[in-house]
């Protein structure tokens, strides 16, 4: 493709892509054991026996309808998320694992990661999955205090939480745990309390996500007494101080990892690479030479499994506009700590980096962004008022 020739102050219509991003996979698992009530993901509390070869089939086909999108290309990092994933069984973690090595490039080693809920673990399952493929563990733990995970809904207790911890690091090793703060009725002294359960099994990765009361949720209908903002702050310095501390990398918004061990899977999504999803509602991103494609697949799991049968998985599709791609870019980008090099723009967005020129010029004035001729970060003003600056980027 012969490159674009632009007058200064212009802009191209359409992206322009010498090099494709790195290409993830995403499977989503849509069932649950309970529906937790802050959960706004497309989860499905479990009501009787799962469809799971059914399901697995669905996945196949999923992905089989989508390879010309994709085709000459190999996926980089895998992820399994839900809803609960280990709900499934080895053999059907398998069975996709295996039909989708069959399918397409799959280079030996990649992240492959699953979702996991504390109660679902047992020693040999868990080691089934590893024999499956699976070589990282995400475990939703939310916190180590029976007190909190009865307030926040979930199926299971302290005791479990450190049983899930004990085995994902007999069996699988490498293991990110989910842990939340500013819920209902907590305090300081028990946030890090938390941190300090689950800094003596020295996972590889922490999550540390604030509790959000999202619409269409329980919560968000019968909201509990949550700690006022000043408190989740202070909530948020401890967990970054402490983990600091412990020599870990606060490298994401909500991500701290040991040196070396970052999620390759959600830092694809922050570079704003490509990514194809597969499963009930999941969403895709697939770059071409001149534009950027975005599908949505159907959210029931039973329309979707009905509408895969019938060869037609997407229920909505649509391009990235220049207008949008810019935001879309920064929402991720600015996540990182770090940043990003500037060149990446370019080569993820597909347009020059004068297209957000505003937004950039907004951002350095009201110090929430840093940039020079190689980074463009957040500031750690710009870190605390995150919204406030991705928001500059939506004009």
């Amino acid at each position: 493709m012969p490159s674009q020739t632009l007058s200064i102050g212009t802009t191209p219509s359409a992206p322009h892509f010498t090099v494709l991003p790195p290409l993830a996979l995403y499977i989503h698992i849509p069932w649950c054991m309970k529906k937790c009530p802050y959960c706004d993901f497309n989860s499905h509390e479990q009501r009787q026996i799962l469809p799971e070869a059914r399901y697995v089939e669905a996945l196949m086909t999923d992905l089989e309808t989508a390879l010309p999108l994709i085709w000459g290309r190999r996926f980089s990092s895998i992820f399994f998320g839900g809803g609960t994933p280990s709900l499934f069984s080895p053999s059907s973690i398998d069975a996709i694992l295996s039909g989708v090595r069959a399918r397409m490039p799959v280079p030996p080693g990649i992240e492959v990661t699953l979702e996991a809920n504390p109660g679902t673990f047992e020693a040999q399952k868990f080691a089934d999955f590893k024999s499956a493929g699976i070589n990282r563990l995400s475990i939703g733990i939310q916190s180590f205090n029976a007190e909190h995970l009865r307030a926040l809904g979930r199926v299971h207790d302290d005791g479990e939480a450190h049983r899930a911890v004990e085995i994902g690091l007999a069996t699988i090793g490498n293991i990110n745990l989910d842990l939340m703060y500013a819920l209902p009725g907590q305090t300081l002294p028990q946030v890090e309390a938390d941190l300090r359960a689950a800094l003596a099994y020295a996972p590889p990765h922490l999550s540390a996500y604030h509790l959000t009361l999202e619409p269409n949720t329980l919560f968000a209908k019968h909201p509990p007494a949550l700690p006022d903002d000043d408190s989740a702050a202070e909530m948020q310095d401890a967990i970054e101080a402490v983990l600091g501390d412990a020599g870990y990398s606060h490298y994401e918004t909500s991500a701290y990892a040991q040196p070396g061990r970052a999620c390759k899977h959600n830092r694809n999504y922050w570079e704003f690479g490509d990514y194809l999803g597969i499963g009930a509602g999941a969403h895709s991103k697939l770059s071409f030479p001149s534009r950027i494609l975005r599908q949505v697949r159907y959210k029931q799991p039973q329309q979707y499994l009905e509408m895969v049968e019938a060869g037609t998985p997407v229920i909505e599709e649509h391009d990235v506009t220049r207008r949008d791609v810019g935001f879309e870019f920064m929402l991720n980008a600015l996540r990182l700590n770090d940043g990003v090099p500037v060149a990446l723009f370019h080569e993820r967005a597909g347009f020059p980096l004068t297209s957000v020129e505003s937004g950039l010029r907004q951002a350095e004035a009201k110090g929430l962004l840093t940039r020079d001729h190689q980074r463009i970060a957040p500031t750690e003003l710009g870190r605390r008022f995150l919204n406030d600056l991705q928001q500059l980027f939506l004009a």
